[in-house]
């Protein structure tokens, strides 16, 4: 008898129909109801998974045994003639108790996977009562150009819902991050953690607009669906009419609308589309938003001066990263206080004050004053509006400029709760943690990974994790987040992913991808000073001093001697790179200019590792110049500095012990400097290169101990150096790369 014949004799074929056609079932079952259970889609794949596994095991059983009114018995032989005992004998029962084992264990570990999945679930985001995110609505113009109008109708919507205080309202930028998302209502209520859904479509023809909105629970089930036919000067009515009808069916009680200030509303329907271009800029932060954004707020200003809207969008476009904002501080300040004199009740111009008196503190002589204002102003703001996101950071920073660091990461944590998948507020919460030892770097990693599972993932989900790998030793794996974070921005040209690439590569000893990323940066700016800050860094990382002298040199030829233009980071770069090549007074007259030497602690926390590490070059550039008095005094401070970040904020991460190493060794305490340096590489520390050719090091490295931490790093550099060239090797990413820049026209 062939085998195909015995397979059909012991009834193989039938086992394995009934088998998928009961797994199908059982899997369709389960795609109708694990929804509605609220269990993540990656529990039907774990079931799936389970069900392909134990396919084999009832095939074996099959081929074995029988299952007869007596019970299971073993298969009897072909032979019709041959006596046979089908009784199960001890051999049988312990094959079919592995048989059963195995099965059990598959469905266990796959049950458990889903126990798993559904506690991360709600560990993530836990549902809170009266909880509606405000999706973004669909625009059904004709032209897709115009969707800035339908997502003012959805923001102003949401405005409208946060302040209602019965209601628990998500911010616009985790709502929104779920635009054109295939996830379903159920997942999506997961993730942000929600108990209902608001979404629609706004649809414009000629002086008419309608909006449909419809309200759904966490199950998908729709609650409350209504269309509103207006015309288009009625725009206001329909928000706070939709507002109102959706707060009455989550809290059970109709919710009249209040009236609307004047100030916040506008007759002139192309000052309020101006508007909303202009905050669509701020917003989405491409390349030229601030041009764009202000171009904008000033059109709708202009077509209608008693709207208070632009003017809060104005003063806002006009701070963020203004390096001329010291020269028009008086106007922006002006304008962000005419928002408030337009609307007292305009929570955006609240906040715009803040963040603009925020910038004020460093420019004015009563840095103190400056704060208290700008912490007033963002909490009225919070008060007005508590889902305005950006609020939260920037009231962060105000009171960690304040020295009140606990605050602030209370109020990070507050405006997470808010608003979970806001970037800005994770990329700052990250920054907070990482320096907090291993289980703060954990959850600042799954911060930053959960924002890469969002639709669009914003730029500094990819920044950030390869900025705490890089820290915790992991340059392989930083350098994965940078490719992802080039593939993404790669076609619009943003980005500065090109330079920090080629520094991670440079850090391996990969300088063939060194100097193609260090170009690619070169060509991706027109400004002399930006080409050479590359160039010298470059240099510096390298130790080609003369390399270094030559772009110094380029650089005068291109601006002459003054470089007071430059910004403030690019003055340290520009100073670091004269004390390298033994320019010590211009690098000691830029650094001076730079700090208040007097007040250490007012380098930002946020970027306190750049600046106290300039600092310390300049009491290098103390010691070589004779300077000694100074270089002793400036060291202490900055040791008591370093100190207090250790002992009194529990801060535990490389780059900090690496400093301390370095301040120890300029002290000429070389002990301690090693006891640093150990401390660094136990939490990661593999920043090799920026030792080895560090003129300030020089002396340190010559320790014993010191040299044979270094070499120890140079070994995990080495294996982690094979890892990259093999994964470059197995993938060709330049190719990659190159033909998204060409499809982008950058």
């Amino acid at each position: 008898m062939s085998i195909w014949q015995e397979l059909r004799r012991r009834r193989v074929y039938r086992m394995a129909g009934f088998y998928v056609v009961g797994a199908w079932l059982v899997i369709q079952v389960a795609d109708v109801f694990f929804p509605a259970w609220g269990l993540p889609e990656t529990a039907l794949r774990f079931l799936i998974i389970a069900a392909i596994l134990c396919f084999p095991i009832a095939l074996v059983f099959s081929w074995t045994f029988d299952i007869t009114s007596s019970g299971i018995v073993k298969t009897e032989p072909a032979d019709p003639g041959e006596v046979f005992d089908n009784s199960l004998k001890r051999t049988d029962h312990l094959v079919l108790v592995a048989l059963l084992a195995i099965g059990a264990v598959i469905v266990f570990g796959s049950l458990q996977k889903i126990v798993e999945e559904v506690d991360d679930a709600v560990a993530v985001a836990e549902k809170i009562a009266n909880s509606v995110a405000v999706l973004p609505f669909v625009n059904l113009d004709t032209n897709p150009d115009t969707g800035y109008f339908s997502d003012g109708v959805t923001e102003e919507i949401l405005h409208r819902l946060s302040s209602l205080k019965a209601l628990h309202i998500l911010s616009r930028t985790s709502s929104f991050a779920f635009r054109n998302s295939d996830e379903g209502p159920a997942r999506i209520s997961e993730i942000l953690g929600v108990r209902y859904l608001l979404h629609g479509s706004v649809r414009r023809d000629n002086n008419f607009v309608r909006v449909t909105a419809r309200l759904i629970d966490d199950t998908g089930y729709q609650v409350w669906s209504e269309t509103f036919d207006r015309k288009l000067e009625g725009i206001f009515a329909i928000q706070s009419e939709i507002a109102s009808t959706v707060a009455s069916r989550i809290e059970r009680e109709i919710i009249p609308p209040a009236e609307l200030p004047a100030g916040r509303t506008t007759t002139n329907m192309g000052a309020y589309d101006a508007y909303l271009v202009g905050r669509e800029f701020v917003s989405a932060r491409t390349p030229g938003w601030d041009d764009n954004a202000i171009a904008a707020f000033e059109n709708a200003i202009q077509l209608d001066e008693n709207y208070a809207p632009p003017y809060a969008g104005l003063a806002v476009a006009l701070t963020i990263n203004n390096p001329d904002f010291e020269d028009v501080s008086e106007f922006i300040l002006r304008t962000a206080e005419t928002a408030i004199e337009l609307d007292p009740g305009l929570a955006d111009g609240h906040a715009a004050l803040g963040l603009v008196l925020l910038n004020l503190a460093a420019l004015t002589g009563d840095k103190e004053a400056d704060l208290e204002r700008a912490e007033r102003s963002l909490r009225q703001a919070l008060e007005l509006d508590p889902s305005l996101s950006l609020a939260y950071t920037w009231l962060a920073v105000t009171l960690t400029e304040q020295g009140r660091r606990e605050e602030s990461l209370a109020v990070l944590e507050q405006g997470l709760l808010i608003d979970p998948l806001n970037p800005v507020s994770s990329y700052n919460m990250a920054l907070h943690l990482k320096v907090l030892g291993v289980s703060g770097r954990e959850r600042a990693e799954q911060m930053l990974l959960r924002l890469t599972h969002l639709p669009e993932p914003p730029w500094m989900a990819y920044t950030g994790l390869a900025t705490l790998y890089d820290e915790t030793g992991q340059l392989d794996t930083s350098i994965h987040w940078l490719k992802q974070f080039a593939l993404a921005s790669a076609s619009s040209g943003a980005g500065n992913h090109s330079a920090i690439l080629a520094g991670r590569y440079e850090h391996l000893g990969l300088t063939e991808d060194a100097d193609y990323w260090a170009s690619d940066a070169m060509a991706r700016t027109p400004q002399p000073a930006q080409r050479f800050l590359y160039k010298a860094i470059q240099g510096q990382i390298r130790g080609n001093l003369q390399g270094v002298q030559e772009e110094l040199d380029k650089l005068h030829a291109a601006l002459g001697t003054d470089v007071s233009g430059l910004q403030r980071w690019q003055a340290i770069v520009f100073a670091r790179a004269n004390i390298y090549v033994g320019n010590f007074d211009a690098g000691i007259n830029v650094l001076e200019s730079v700090f208040d030497l007097q007040s250490i602690s007012e380098v930002d926390d946020l970027n306190f590792i750049f600046g106290l590490g300039a600092v310390h070059l300049l009491a290098y550039a103390y010691q070589q110049v004779g300077r000694h008095d100074e270089a002793t005094e400036l060291l202490s401070r900055l040791h008591d500095q370093l100190d207090s970040y250790v002992v009194e904020r529990k801060m535990d991460f490389g780059p900090l012990h690496q400093l301390r190493a370095l301040n120890s060794g300029l002290r000429g305490d070389f002990d301690a400097a090693a006891d640093a340096l150990e401390a660094a590489v136990k939490v990661g520390w593999l920043q090799y290169i920026w030792v080895m050719n560090n003129p300030a090091w020089a002396e340190i490295i010559a320790d014993p101990r010191v040299a044979r931490l270094l070499d120890d790093v140079k070994v995990e550099l080495e294996r982690q150096q094979s890892v990259v060239e093999q994964a470059d090797a197995e993938h060709d990413f330049r190719t990659e790369y190159e033909a998204l820049r060409s499809s982008g026209g950058s």
